[in-house]
């Protein structure tokens, strides 16, 4: 850049009126800005060209809009001009005075370095080192400041300094942006090493264009994990500056512009190089941080080397000052008090693979979410692949059930200690969005670990991705995306390449015939190791058996505990008193827990009974030691009898919950009867509507018929207004459904095997016949005409005191009978007809009615009427009769 000396046109300026500024940049050797102090933002600027001298032009690019134009290089020694200046000026206070101001508005002026005229003469200075040349025309023979330039140009064209020297000196500056074909592999080739430069332009707070050195390179640098506000270019051209833009770029400018840096070339993702600039008086990017002017950003946030926990620090503290840009700020935890922000607890139970119910210090439980975190979960096809499937999320859901597991070994019955980061507000349900309740979602550590960083770092969970603008994360983020890029790394668990592992758990709880397959290796095994995956009350829960991959229901031998309340088809069955603590108990003692169970039997619905043992303790015998349960007859055949029944006593000595209420009953004679009373028949008016060929007998109460043959109307008036389609259900053993039967009616019916789609065997529970229909015949039971609204009608029945026949024909025969119309015993006409034996009991109260049975079976016999028409068949242990001893 070239100055201008006085000319015609120019007016003077008094060169007694001097200023003073600091100057803010060189812009070439005869050239700078000058600028004033700041008071409440940038402060006002001004260049000044020195007057009386020429330095070589600097470089210029072709402007892009003018296609004709081009590229400038660097005049002979310009760029030593530069930095002749630079070196000596920047940040430094100056006097000058404007000699003149050319009608276009630029100035011309004298510059001293100092606050006086005494300093140092910039234009004197440059040209005695021979950098820039006096321009000779137009001098005024009396001006004393031109006489001295030539005098001291002369002198350095004497000593040949500079432009005067025998060689030429000039620097080819090189655009890395057009010259390096793949920035990336430039910025890798450094190793992340700090190299020196010179802060050429500051665009904004975090945008900076470098010179590199010693090969002037020069290249647009964005600040690694921080973004300050920017300048927004409109349509027309012009910019417009978000908040703090201004004050960020000129606390940039201030600090870096043309001074000498190193800095470290991080990253160079998409062509945008990242980077950290680094300064004698500290790191540019930590201090516009901490004094408001910039955010941190995820993207950049993980190449960031200097320790991305710094940044946070220094975002931290300028948030909890409400500086500049966080001027509104609110913390997401601001409405807790300090104790609800952080506090220890203990973890009682894993929800799932994010979640986890914690009980306070206060005896309070808590549900808390790990902050930031996703647990494993099924997407797009996978999602809807298998819908018509029972659908377990636990085993179902690819690495759900070890996520789980690895926090359950980790936490359960372990103190923790929570940070709450946020409260998740709660949403409702909208198109495609479920609904949520509101959320505690905190930082949970043991032992000094992140339980979930762990949890990251092994794959078994991933990160959520925020708006820039979104506080509510984790106030450890940054280590759980450095654990998800190891994971991603490493192949862990969902980023694995490998086949997702795949659990085959059998679900037999209410499954009898399953269980009873399955009780004698259980009885066999002695004592089973288990989890308790589920706790219903006090005496009843879920088990997973890990070495047989399969969930139980246990039921807790050897005591009687409070029932909760639950749904009857009569109603809400009422909860006993204590129900609730029972339970409270058994979960908090065993929940998730790895415990061993000895299974003893079975019941009819298909559930072990049993001990569980947790530790060394037996729950059976807590639940009474503790006063939550009693102990139960079938206690007397265990090893564990008397260590119940003396458990039992001293709480009830105590008159402990339970027992609260106990009166013990006063001892008195009783002469005991030894007589018992006779069986008494109690008759009730039914309607046969089945009879089995085990002579099995289904019938339908005479009393709530009307109640049946009204639901049937509205249910077959509600199924002709709007059919079900055809092939729709999917037809699963044990549920309940509607069938159309061969009258072409729709009865309720409930599946009892599927062998395929064209063969599904139902059973109708109000009539109690069976049949085998295509699922075209079958479609879901409206909830209106369920069996909680009217319970199944048909009722089985079973004779007593006798023995049906094995054999097919005889069997027949015996069915055939039963049809026939009689107001007497069916039973015993059937002894009398000789169609069937005599089933002794020998309970006292039955002694009459079975010898009665005899009497009639004798006289069939002595008549050889069918079974006997070969005489009295026992004594000969006849096969084919069906009967043996």
């Amino acid at each position: 850049m070239a100055s201008v000396s006085a000319t015609a046109q120019a007016a003077p300026v008094s060169s007694a009126h001097l200023q003073r500024g600091i100057v803010k940049m060189v812009l070439s050797g005869c050239a700078i800005i000058v600028r004033g102090q700041p008071r409440g933002g940038p402060p006002p600027e001004r260049q000044i060209n020195l007057s009386n001298i020429r330095a070589g032009a600097m470089a210029r690019r072709a402007a892009q809009a003018q296609p004709d134009t081009k590229d400038t290089p660097d005049e002979p020694w310009a760029f030593q001009a530069r930095e002749f200046l630079r070196k000596k000026l920047i940040g430094k206070e100056v006097c000058f005075t404007v000699e003149i101001r050319t009608p276009s508005g630029r100035e011309y002026g004298i510059v001293y370095l100092g606050k006086d005229t005494t300093g140092e003469n910039i234009a004197e200075s440059l040209v005695n080192e021979g950098l820039a040349t006096v321009r000779r025309e137009g001098i005024r023979g009396n001006n004393p400041e031109q006489a001295r330039l030539c005098e001291l140009e002369d002198q350095s064209k004497s000593s040949k300094k500079g432009l005067w020297s025998e060689g030429g000196s000039a620097h080819t500056i090189r655009d890395l942006k057009y010259t390096i074909e793949n920035p990336r592999n430039f910025v890798d080739s450094l190793h992340q090493k700090p190299i020196n430069a010179i802060i050429e332009h500051v665009r904004d707070g975090s945008v900076v264009r470098a010179l590199l050195l010693p090969d002037y390179y020069l290249v647009t640098v964005m600040l690694s994990g921080v973004k300050c506000p920017t300048f927004k270019r409109e349509a027309d051209g012009t910019e417009s500056p978000e908040p703090f833009a201004a004050e960020a770029k000129f606390f940039t400018e201030s600090r870096l512009l043309q001074r000498d840096v190193q800095i470290i070339l991080e990253s160079c993702p998409n062509q945008n190089i990242l980077g950290t600039i680094l300064h004698p008086n500290g790191n540019i990017t930590e201090l516009l941080l901490k004094e408001g002017f910039a955010r941190c950003v995820d993207w950049s946030m993980a190449v960031y080397t200097q320790g991305a926990e710094k940044l946070r620090a220094a975002e931290r503290s300028a948030k909890e000052r409400k500086v500049r840009i966080w001027r509104d700020y609110v913390a997401p935890t601001a409405n807790l008090d300090q104790k609800d922000r952080q506090f220890v607890a203990k973890v009682m139970q894993v929800v799932n693979a994010d979640a986890m119910v914690v009980k306070l210090n206060s005896g309070e439980y808590k549900t808390i979410h790990l902050s930031s975190i996703r647990p494993p979960r099924i997407e797009g096809e996978e999602k809807n692949k298998d819908r018509d499937k029972r659908f377990r999320p636990l085993y179902d859901i690819p690495y759900m059930f070890e996520a789980r597991e690895f926090l359950r070994k980790k936490l359960i019955g372990k103190k923790v200690n929570v940070t709450v980061d946020y409260i998740r507000a709660a949403t409702g349900p909208g198109e495609g969005i479920p609904a949520f309740s509101e959320r505690t979602c905190a930082t949970v550590t043991i032992g000094g670990i992140n339980i979930a960083e762990a949890l990251v770092s092994k794959g078994l969970a991933t990160v959520i991705r925020y708006r820039q603008d979104d506080d509510q994360r984790s106030s450890h983020y940054d280590e759980l995306l450095a654990a998800e890029a190891r994971a991603i790394k490493n192949g862990k668990g969902l980023h694995s390449k490998k086949e997702v592992p795949i659990h085959r758990v059998a679900d037999i709880s209410g499954e009898t015939q399953k269980a009873k397959q399955f009780l004698p290796f259980l009885q066999r095994a002695g004592r089973s190791e288990a989890v308790v995956e589920y706790v219903f009350s006090g005496s009843r829960l879920k088990l997973y058996m890990p070495k047989e991959t399969c969930l139980i229901t246990f039921l807790l031998a050897g005591i009687e505990c409070p029932r909760s309340s639950r749904n009857l088809p009569g109603g809400v069955q009422v909860a006993e008193p204590f129900s609730d603590e029972a339970m409270l108990f058994t979960k908090e003692l065993v929940l998730q827990r790895e415990v061993e169970v000895e299974v003893e039997s079975m019941d009819k619905a298909g559930n072990f009974i049993g001990w569980l043992h947790i530790e060394g303790v037996n729950l059976s015998v807590a639940l009474v030691e503790n006063a939550l349960s009693k102990v139960h007859f079938t206690a007397e055949r265990s090893a564990y009898y008397k260590t119940l029944v003396s458990a039992e006593d001293t709480c009830r000595e105590k008159k402990e919950k339970i027992w609260a209420n106990y009166e013990e009953k006063p001892v008195e004679e009783v002469v005991h009867v030894t007589e018992e009373k006779e069986r008494v028949a109690n008759y009730r008016a039914v309607f046969v509507t089945e009879i089995t060929d085990t002579l099995h007998i289904y019938a339908q109460d005479v009393e709530t018929g009307g109640q049946l043959e009204s639901l049937m109307e509205t249910m077959r008036a509600e199924i002709a207004a709007q059919p079900p389609v055809e092939g729709s259900y999917a037809a699963r053993r044990g549920e309940y459904c509607i069938a159309k039967f061969a009258d072409g009616e729709w009865y309720r019916a409930r599946v009892e095997k599927v062998e395929s789609a064209a063969k599904v065997h139902v059973f109708y529970i109000d009539y109690g016949n069976r049949e085998v229909v295509s699922t075209t015949r079958l479609a879901a039971m409206p909830p209106a005409f369920s069996t909680r609204i009217l319970p199944a009608q048909a009722t089985e029945y079973a004779f007593a005191f006798i023995q049906v026949p094995q054999d097919d024909d005889a069997r027949a025969d015996v069915v055939d009978c039963v049809f026939g119309d009689t107001k007497d015993d069916a039973g015993l006409g059937l002894v009398k007809e000789g169609l069937v034996m005599v089933d002794v009991r020998k309970e006292k109260h039955l002694q009459k009615i079975v010898t009665e049975y005899l009497n009639s079976q004798e006289s069939a016999k002595s008549a050889r009427l069918n079974i006997w028409r070969y005489g009295d068949f026992r004594a000969d242990d006849a096969d084919e009769f069906g009967y043996r001893r």
